[in-house]
C-alpha cells in the first residue's frame, strides 16, 4: 500500500500538487482550490505536530474509530467522495495565494520524510501506528488531489 513515508510516493504527490492551478475546479465537495490547499496543509501540520497541537479523540471516535480506521487502511481503496472535514479543518477563507499555499503543502509533504510525532492522536480514529498514519496521510492527500483532477 502507498504511504507518505515512501520517498517515491511523496515525489508523486508533489508532482500532482504542482499540476493544480488557481483555475482548478472541484469535481465534488464544497471547497474551492485555495480552501482545499489550505485544508490539506493545515491537516498535514496537525499530523506532523507542527504547531504542537493538543490531541483529543472525540466521543464518537472512541466508539467507532478503531473499526473505521481498520476499514480505511486495509487496502488501496481511495477515500469516498464528500466525506466531511473535521470542524478544525474547515477553511472559511475563500480566497488566497494558491501558489503560496501549494508551496506550503509541498513542504509539509516533504516533512513526512523525517516524521517523528509519537503523540499524534487522530480526532476520530484515536491512536494510530506509524504504518496507519503513513497510509491514511497518503489517502487523505490523494483524496483531495483527485477532488481537483490532479
Amino acid at each position: 500500500m502507498k504511504t507518505v513515508f515512501d520517498e517515491k510516493v511523496r515525489a508523486e504527490l508533489i508532482g500532482r500538487i504542482n499540476t493544480i492551478s488557481d483555475t482548478s475546479v472541484a469535481q465534488w465537495g464544497k471547497m474551492n482550490v485555495f480552501q482545499m490547499l489550505k485544508h490539506s496543509t493545515k491537516w498535514a501540520e496537525w499530523v506532523l505536530g507542527t504547531h504542537k497541537p493538543v490531541y483529543k479523540q472525540e466521543l464518537l471516535g472512541r466508539i467507532f474509530g478503531k473499526m473505521a480506521l481498520r476499514s480505511n487502511v486495509k487496502d488501496d481503496q481511495p477515500m469516498k467522495k464528500n466525506i466531511p472535514a473535521g470542524r478544525d479543518f474547515v477553511i472559511k477563507d475563500k480566497t488566497g495565494d494558491v501558489e503560496l499555499q501549494k508551496k506550503a503543502w509541498i513542504e509539509r509533504i516533504a516533512e513526512y520524510g523525517h516524521f517523528d510525532n509519537p503523540a499524534f492522536i487522530h480526532d476520530f480514529f484515536g491512536q494510530m501506528t506509524r504504518e496507519q498514519i503513513g497510509i491514511f496521510a497518503y489517502k487523505h492527500s490523494d483524496h483531495h488531489l483527485r477532488q481537483f483532477g490532479a
